[in-house]
């Protein structure tokens, strides 16, 4: 499937009510995220900038 056949689909499939997909994945990114966030605060916050 080509990425315009995939846009499609995606469209059409999205016009069918409320769907709380996009709610799900703007989590799972968010945690995403903000797990990467927390891991570069723990491995690299204490250096000095000198």
């Amino acid at each position: 499937m080509s990425l315009s056949e995939f846009a499609v689909v995606a469209s059409e499939a999205g016009g069918e009510g409320h769907s709380p997909w996009p709610y799900v994945v703007g989590g799972v990114v968010l945690l995403i995220f903000l797990l990467l966030l927390a891991g570069l605060l723990a491995f690299a916050g204490g250096r000095e900038h000198s």
